[in-house]
């Protein structure tokens, strides 16, 4: 019986399985990954690789054993309903002892586009009679400070207005989903995950000027600009208008939080999106 991680090395897997092995021996972590090469540094640490793409059910097949407990890891493909189906189907099949998945913040409650594909996985999860636990993750602070430089540059553009973001680090949602997979009384829970302290796009602005001493400040514009933008930018048609959607759902206020669970798995304060502007300044 293992803790199995889908998606091992990507951001959020890379994280959680560096979290589990400050809990638990790496005898009893399994990372999913699709690269053998890319999975080389974590198979160093003693954790067991077992490498299967979503795409592809035989591979996962072997993936997963009786007993195990499963960190679904959403994927990012367009597909990626019908891949999460399959995987809960196979789990089932192996008899995996329980299923977490990260889903988004409201369940269903969670009315924006990018929200529709982890409803649906939701649902598959509960119709799979699987035990489970929903990780509803909030919105994470790199979604803003990986984009720095341009920020620097260009400031801060949105079409959020003044609705509040609930973020929190990436790692403070890896330590959340370590405690439920490795502790007990998490079934059929759903958690929902955001920070301790919101933010209005403004303010992340200002903090970020603050820091960088360089003039930074938010741009809020209409939807359909804010669009142009992105794609003017390079991003993909089909993902660009998420994002806007995101933005919409933001001034509605669906992302600025619905209380303090993370907190609370985690033991800790959640990390300030000023914390993480100042690591993100720093490289």
């Amino acid at each position: 019986m293992s803790i199995v991680v889908t998606a091992a090395t990507g951001h959020l897997g890379s994280l959680v399985i560096d979290e589990l092995l400050q809990r638990v021996p790496a005898d009893q972590v399994v990372a999913v990954a699709r690269n053998a090469e890319k999975a080389a540094p974590i198979a160093a640490r003693g954790v067991e690789v077992r490498i299967a793409d979503y795409n592809d059910p035989a591979a996962l097949a072997k993936a997963f054993g009786a007993g195990d407990t499963v960190l679904l890891i959403s994927g990012l493909e367009p597909n990626r309903v019908d891949q999460h189906e399959s995987i809960i189907a196979i789990a089932k099949d192996a008899g995996v002892a329980r299923i977490a998945y990260t889903s988004v913040l409201g369940g269903p409650e969670a009315d924006f586009d990018l929200a529709a594909d982890h409803l649906a996985t939701e649902q598959a999860i509960l119709d799979s009679g699987l035990p489970y636990t929903l990780l509803r993750n909030g919105w994470y602070n790199e979604v803003y400070t990986d984009q720095i430089a341009v920020q620097l540059e260009h400031g801060v553009v949105g079409s959020a207005g003044d609705g509040r973001i609930g973020s929190a680090a990436r790692r403070d949602y890896a330590a959340a989903a370590a405690v439920v997979l490795t502790g007990d009384g998490h079934d059929k829970k759903a958690y929902e995950l955001n920070g301790d302290v919101a933010w209005t796009l403004t303010e992340y602005a200002a903090e970020l000027a603050r820091q960088s001493g360089k003039n930074v400040a938010y741009n809020n514009v209409p939807a359909e600009t804010h669009l142009q933008i992105l794609l003017g930018a390079g991003l993909p048609e089909q993902f660009a208008p998420i994002l806007v959607d995101v933005d919409a759902a933001i001034e509605r206020g669906l992302l600025a939080g619905r209380g303090s669970d993370l907190t609370h798995l985690i033991g800790r304060p959640t990390t300030p999106i000023a914390d993480s502007i100042a690591a993100a300044l720093v490289h």
